[in-house]
């Protein structure tokens, strides 16, 4: 095995272990996602790569994990330090996108190696446009094209704000990911410049728009679905945190009109679990 295979295993290892601290112990999980308020009030710049190692469940996990170990074994060339620039790099710049869109959400919250993962999947594009990818599982593309596609459906995801998927961090991540690739092996860009510039110019544009112009952007309610939208793992939890917050404030609401005595034993055994 390479020695970017060997860095590749110690990542997923430490993105298995770290998830499943989250999953059994909330408290830790709370403690280093990335949330908005923690990062800009607090200055808790630590959940900008925790977060990255921690995933809402194991689906999730099992993923991005399985993504990650079949494109890095594509960045054997570029030696294991490189490989794991990228995915460091990556893992922070689309956090740090995300925190600049969010900004004015302060209880917005994400946690996952999308970033860094889409870093690693857009570098091995960069260096290998014409690679065939499975789109939706079942249909050979060249790599660019998928890249191609992707970044349409990202910028449309951030514009429309009508998931709760964090395309921002996997857009910003797969911009990052593609260009270190390019400055760490320039012959990739003399030899497929015209598909690494079909894909970056795009990206590159669409950000510098967001950055002069944040109003253009039309980022709807962050628990909004329309009515037979399919809600995907991260959707899911996102959902679940809402309606945790509405009982919460229910009960919260009961106790400030008639006081704790008026909770039930049910009551104050759920009051009990979401304060926790």
């Amino acid at each position: 095995m390479t020695e970017t295979g060997i860095i590749g295993l110690v990542i997923i290892g430490m993105n298995v272990a770290i998830s499943y601290k989250g999953f059994t112990d909330r408290v830790f999980f709370d403690n280093y996602k990335f949330e908005v308020n923690r990062i800009l009030k607090y200055k808790e710049y630590r959940r900008l790569i925790t977060s990255g190692f921690l995933h809402v469940s194991w689906m999730h996990l099992i993923l991005n994990m399985v993504s990650l170990y079949l494109f890095s074994s594509l960045m054997a060339n570029l030696g294991w330090l490189s490989f794991l620039i990228i995915y460091v790099a990556s893992l922070i710049g689309g956090d740090l996108l995300a925190l600049f869109i969010h900004r004015e959400h302060g209880d917005y919250s994400s946690v996952g190696a999308s970033g860094a993962v889409y870093g690693i999947i857009f570098a091995s594009i960069a260096l290998f446009p014409d690679m065939k990818i499975l789109l939706f599982g079942l249909l050979p593309v060249p790599s660019w094209a998928y890249g191609l596609l992707y970044i349409g459906y990202s910028m449309y995801g951030i514009r429309s704000g009508r998931d709760n998927i964090g395309h921002e961090a996997h857009l910003s991540g797969a911009l990052i990911g593609m260009v270190i690739a390019v400055i760490l092996e320039p012959e990739a860009f003399a030899k497929n410049y015209l598909s690494i510039l079909l894909i970056t110019v795009p990206v590159i544009v669409f950000i510098y728009l967001i950055i002069v112009n944040p109003q253009a952007l039309r980022i709807g309610s962050y628990y909004y679905h329309t009515p037979g939208t399919y809600l995907d793992i991260d959707d899911l939890y996102n959902e679940e945190r809402a309606n945790k917050q509405t009982e919460l404030d229910r009960l919260l609401d009961k106790i400030g009109k008639s006081g704790i005595d008026s909770l039930s034993k049910k009551e104050r055994q759920r009051l009990d679990e979401l304060s926790r």
